[in-house]
């Protein structure tokens, strides 16, 4: 009997007061006053679409991603928690994040967020250095991304990320490590520290600054992870960090190749389909632009996209090779539909080359990439590609 894994929420806010010149996400300068109460409207009516792929579960995590979400009043998601509700059963414990650009608010505003029901913030600091804040087109300034941390913790938030860059243009490590020490100086219980890449469709992309060459990086990156470990941050993935208890349950659940539905403007999601002969996983895409999406004569949903059934490990590897602890056999076989042994070949392969390891986890049988996996998981996911 198939197994359905546990289920999210995502909400994607596509505004943003000016578009940073690394970002490829899908955000859109607002052209004056957002048309908040549209949008609302929109998001509900776009869920009841979907209701059908929820199968009875509860939303275990919400994610409030952008764009700038911190862009719409309390008042707007008091109504969206309205609609939500209805229609959805939250978990006991549901984890309720939403990111916050720290030049788009005051404490009222964090106040109201935390009454409306969110419990979790994400702060986009990526740095506290006035010059590289320039050159990364933010809209905040050092003080306000300080006061802002002030203001969460003030307004209740015990639970929330601080959101740091690091191998920004000319860095030297001596900047990139006082960053660092200043977010940790705040005791956060999580930390998302990662290096800027530049991406494809991004003004960086058409006009790339200078990075700091690859000795200056690794030396951040060592010295970063010691300060870190120092701090009582214990790495989990790639690029978090968290405290005990405080790792962000919605992205573990992505990387676990859990679903998730998507609803906003350019929002994705990754549906299990039960059926009496197993289980299909289809991904699901909601028109990009906010115009089309507020279109009432057009449909939310723009494409989706079974997942053949080769690519499946593929897709699940690559998620739950970035946490430290892997992913267990037992929930990789029920999310994916492909049984372990199928993949003895490229696993033996991966075994071979010490880059992938078996543990035992709670009593649970879990795979994992090793201490040199991590250094080469591009390598290593490669292993698991089909032709």
């Amino acid at each position: 009997m198939s197994v359905l894994p546990p289920l999210s929420l995502y909400i994607h806010v596509p505004w943003c007061v000016r578009k940073c010149p690394y970002c490829d996400f899908n955000s859109h300068e607002s052209q004056g006053d957002i048309p908040e109460a549209d949008y609302i409207s929109a998001l509900i009516e776009d869920l009841k679409q979907d209701l059908h792929w929820v199968q009875g579960r509860e939303i275990q995590s919400i994610f409030f991603g952008g764009g700038t979400p911190s862009l719409l009043s309390a008042k707007a998601y008091d109504t969206l928690f309205d609609g939500l509700t209805r229609h959805l059963s939250f978990s006991e414990n549901i984890e309720i994040t939403l990111e916050a650009n720290p030049g788009t608010f005051e404490a009222e505003k964090f106040n109201g967020y935390r009454r409306a029901g969110i419990n979790r913030l994400s702060m986009g600091i990526q740095s506290f250095d006035p010059e590289q804040l320039k050159k990364l087109g933010r809209i905040h300034d050092k003080e306000q991304a300080l006061r802002a941390i002030d203001m969460a913790r003030d307004a209740g938030f015990d639970n929330f990320n601080l959101d740091l860059m690091h191998g920004l243009p000319d860095q030297t490590p001596e900047q990139a490590l006082l960053d660092l020490d200043t977010a940790l100086a705040f005791h956060p219980p999580h930390l998302s520290w990662y290096q800027l890449t530049i991406e494809p469709n991004t003004d960086f992309y058409k006009r790339p600054p200078v990075l700091p060459e690859d000795d200056i990086l690794w030396d951040i990156q060592e010295q970063g992870q010691a300060r870190l470990a120092e701090a009582g941050l214990k790495q989990y993935e790639i690029s978090a960090y968290a405290r005990p208890g405080r790792q962000a349950r919605h992205n573990i659940n992505y990387w676990r190749f859990g679903d998730y539905l998507g609803i906003g403007a350019g929002a994705h999601g990754k549906i299990t389909i039960a059926g009496p002969e197993g289980h299909r996983v289809l991904r699901s895409q909601k028109a990009r632009l906010p115009k089309r999406y507020l279109d009432q004569t057009r449909q939310f949903l723009s494409a989706t996209d079974i997942i053949a059934s080769d690519d499946i490990a593929f897709e699940c590897m690559m998620n739950a090779l970035r946490l430290h602890s892997g992913i267990s056999i037992t929930d990789f076989e029920q999310r994916t539909g492909v049984t372990l042994d199928s993949l003895s070949k490229p696993m033996q392969k991966a075994e071979s080359l010490g880059l992938i390891e078996r543990a035992q986890v709670n009593n649970q049988d879990y795979i994992r990439a090793s201490e040199r996996g991590k250094q080469y998981l591009n390598e290593l996911l490669s292993l698991f590609l089909t032709d």
